[in-house]
């Protein structure tokens, strides 16, 4: 089960969807295309014809069933609540004139600043990256301001030029996880593995940033303490995987990929129920 906790300020619980607590940000604010994630087409800023007056999705249950599976995977890291309950103060976009187009503008830029809150609390649990971590601590607060902000300064906010700022304290952890990896770690940082056969693959501390595994053979593979920020995992086969260690893995990836009882994933994050 995962195991929530407060780092330096910053409680991971927040770092959750609370749907229950938004206002269906992720079903209205964002497009989607007719595609093996999704059955139909649907503009950013119009209603998912599935979402209810509760703001509850109507088919959240039968979501992959009826041709929703791009839903599943999605993971807004508690930006939804956030803007819902803070930014707006629980203000209703469609009861409020003028909110809607804001709001969903906001959504989008606090969703990259919880995202990138996961990665600095992560960050800061390791004992590897303890040289660096009054340089996480700064800022892992100062973009928990930018959270805390009001909502023309976050639609005006230059989120390219924060992730600037946080990446490469984000790669010196990586190389200061690896450094302790036994042998020679791989380097297949954004290398194209779509499909790959890596079946039993020795992928220790491995830098996967950003690397395609678009239905790769991962099965029984060894992924401890391995990189995997922003690594594609969708299909990927993950049955039997030792995942244990891996740092910068999301939820979000994991519900993309496939598994079994036998995967062993990081302590945060939960076994996905179509596993």
């Amino acid at each position: 089960m995962p195991q929530d906790h407060q780092t330096h300020g910053v409680d991971r619980a927040d770092l959750r969807a609370d749907c229950g607590r938004c206002q269906g940000l992720c079903c209205v604010a964002l497009p989607f295309s007719a595609s093996a994630g999704f059955a139909i087409d649907k503009e950013a800023g119009r209603p998912c014809p599935n979402l209810r007056g509760d703001f509850r999705c109507g088919i959240h249950t039968d979501l992959r069933a009826k041709g929703f599976s791009g839903c599943t995977v999605f993971d807004c890291f508690g930006a939804g609540q956030q803007v819902s309950q803070v930014t707006f103060a629980g203000r209703d976009w469609r009861e409020t004139p003028g909110v809607a187009r804001e709001m969903f503008a906001v959504f989008a830029v606090m969703r990259q600043l919880h995202e990138i809150l996961w990665y600095l609390t992560e960050a800061l649990t390791l004992p590897q990256a303890r040289p660096i971590h009054d340089e996480l601590r700064e800022v892992l607060e100062d973009t928990g301001r930018l959270t805390r902000a009001g909502a023309r300064e976050l639609a005006e906010l230059d989120v390219a030029a924060h992730r600037a700022r946080v990446n490469p304290l984000l790669l010196r952890v990586g190389e200061l996880v690896r450094a302790g990896v036994p042998g020679r770690p791989k380097n297949r940082r954004g290398a194209d593995l779509i499909g790959a056969r890596l079946k039993g693959a020795d992928l220790r501390g491995a830098d996967l940033r950003g690397a395609y595994l678009i239905a790769a053979d991962l099965r029984n593979a060894d992924l401890r303490a391995a990189d995997l920020i922003g690594a594609d995992l969708r299909d990927a086969d993950l049955r039997g995987a030792d995942l244990t260690g891996a740092i910068f893995l999301t939820q979000a990836q994991v519900n993309a990929a496939r598994g079994d009882a036998a995967t062993r994933l990081p302590a945060a994050l939960t076994r996905p129920a179509h596993w």
